[in-house]
């Protein structure tokens, strides 16, 4: 092995080893943050990082910019909500497994109807597609229509672990995200992962080598909308509740400017950015600028789109290889 290559092996391994570090790190953060912070915010930051982390492995990783994504969101929710609040008996990780299954059934149409057009034409279609469903809600008896569903039971784990305690409930929405994360961090590093880099970056190229790109993104479709679902029926656990507000366009609008904002095509950057906008938004509420929240948001992304395109995670990474190589 020549010089050269035996330098970027070993650059290579202090790279993996610092980034092993970090999540270690992460996870050791995790574990005690809600001895520091209260449980039920931190969860919610969970709920969307998870959410963003989906989005993200679509648009980051794939190249497809859906507007639609609080469609799957909301199907995980009310699934979830529905069969909690119906069947006193249901566990509650059976009902998460029915709304993010029923959100992956969604996906699944969503992506065969909407996948063979590209660009502007696709987040179009995901648009209409996700207000279809924003109406269907509000008429579906079993969503509760404007009220949405209340009181949804939090249940027992597996039938044997009270999640009451906002602290058992925690670590569990906290094994939930980590799991999420590290199947989109198998999912992007994985063969499959890299020929969604190559779509992404010239998909007639890659059509060129044989790839059925058109399987390729709807199966990235199916995955990051199942993803979706996940975090939705989980936020229904932390809440107790589904709403409507988890079907409106906005939420497709919230999740676009946590990905943007911490940095699209990073493995980090929803977790970053949705930790930033939840937080704002919490301290904006409390504050004589609450009814402005939401225009300090459009102009903080304003802001992000034209002063650190990368986001701020992505805008970290480049400082990192060009003082640490």
């Amino acid at each position: 092995m020549s010089d050269s290559a035996s330098v970027t092996a070993a650059r290579q391994r202090s790279a993996r080893r610092r980034l092993g570090l970090l999540y270690v790190g992460l996870i050791v953060l995790g574990l005690v943050a809600p001895f520091v912070a209260y449980p039920v915010f931190l969860m919610k930051i969970l709920c969307f990082a998870l959410f963003a982390s989906a989005f993200n492995l679509l648009l980051g990783f794939a190249g497809l910019l859906s507007f639609g994504h609080a469609a799957f969101l909301a199907t995980g929710a009310y699934i979830t909500g529905f069969l909690l609040s119906t069947y006193p008996g249901l566990t509650p990780e059976l009902g998460i497994l029915a709304g993010t299954l029923g959100s992956v059934v969604l996906g699944m149409v969503f992506g065969i109807l909407a996948i063979r057009r590209q660009g502007i034409y696709f987040a179009m279609i995901t648009l209409a597609l996700a207000q279809m469903m924003f109406f269907f809600f509000i008429q579906s008896p079993f969503t509760g229509g404007e009220d949405g569903l209340h009181g949804v039971p939090r249940g027992k784990l597996f039938g044997l672990f009270s999640l009451q305690s906002n602290l058992a409930l925690y670590y569990f929405v906290f094994a939930v995200f980590v799991l999420g994360f590290a199947l989109i961090r198998r999912t992007v590093h994985s063969p499959f992962g890299q020929v969604l880099k190559a779509i992404r970056e010239n998909e007639p190229r890659a059509v060129s080598l044989g790839y059925d790109t058109d399987t390729y993104k709807l199966v990235a479709f199916i995955i990051s909308a199942g993803l979706a679902g996940l975090a939705g029926a989980t936020k229904t656990l932390v809440f107790q509740l589904a709403s409507l507000g988890d079907a409106h366009w906005h939420m497709s609008g919230e999740v676009i400017l946590m990905t943007l904002l911490g940095g699209v095509g990073t493995l980090l950057g929803p977790l970053v950015g949705s930790s930033l906008v939840i937080g704002l938004q919490h301290q904006l509420s409390q504050s004589p600028l609450g009814d402005w929240v939401s225009v300090i948001l459009g102009l903080i992304f304003v802001l992000c789109v034209l002063s650190f395109r990368s986001g701020i995670i992505g805008e970290l990474q480049k400082l990192v290889k060009r003082n640490f190589k």
